[in-house]
């Protein structure tokens, strides 16, 4: 971990993190930059478990990584299958599809403003030991150090530097559906979750369809239909 850590500092950085798993016992780590109930931007994800998940939280907006963002506490989750089914009721039954059973998510902090969060995800179930825990603190503060380094909150453009902001489609299929059907950022957004998960689609794909033209929102949510190519124009 110290030389994952001693990496962070310098251009590999997402490759550092990717090891850190290893260590901490984790098939899956993702690292977002957010603030309060604003829609996360992730970093950075090691794939598999970690973007299936990720992209699971930001469809039905509920989870361990939102409320950690929100109360800038860590929230650690050693068997999904043992929370309250009123706790994250649709995140619940949909992680089982996923294969997930451990969670932890440590809010990036300075002072009393959280940064982002850091996510850790686990095929099976229990505790992180105290020298992983210790060893995801440390990353964190090192995490917390990066994002700053990237700027917050997160002003650049993906031209003007390497960061892929994975969620950028989803806010631009955003703004379209609140010019076409004439509502609020918010509920343009709640009419995207409502369709992908009513129809068990991925958030950002069903974005990606709304921005290329290929899928309009129709004014009764989660209804969507295809625009033939003659209407594009």
């Amino acid at each position: 971990m110290a030389e994952i850590l001693r990496q962070l500092q310098t251009d590999t950085w997402s490759g550092a993190v990717a090891d850190a798993a290893a260590p901490l016992g984790v098939d899956g780590i993702s690292v977002s930059a957010g603030s309060g109930s604003d829609l996360p931007e992730i970093l950075w994800s090691s794939g598999g478990l970690s973007d299936g998940f990720e992209d699971l939280q930001v469809t039905l907006g509920e989870g361990p990584g939102p409320d950690s963002l929100v109360s800038g506490t860590v929230v650690r989750v050693h068997d999904l299958t043992r929370v309250r089914e009123d706790r994250w009721p649709a995140l619940l039954t949909e992680a089982s599809v996923l294969a997930v059973r451990a969670v932890f998510c440590f809010p990036l902090r300075i002072g009393a403003i959280t940064l982002g969060v850091l996510t850790l995800v686990r095929s099976t179930p229990g505790p992180l030991t105290p020298v992983q825990s210790d060893d995801a603190n440390a990353l964190v503060a090192a995490l917390t150090k990066r994002v700053l380094d990237l700027g917050f909150p997160l002003l650049s453009s993906p031209e003007d530097g390497e960061i892929v902001y994975h969620h950028a489609v989803l806010h631009q299929a955003t703004g379209m559906v609140s010019v076409q059907l004439a509502v609020p950022l918010a509920e343009a957004l709640l009419r995207l979750r409502a369709h992908a998960y009513s129809n068990s689609l991925n958030l950002t794909d069903t974005a990606r369809d709304i921005v290329a033209r290929r899928l309009r929102l129709t004014p009764e949510p989660p209804q969507m239909t295809a625009v033939d190519d003659a209407d594009e124009d």
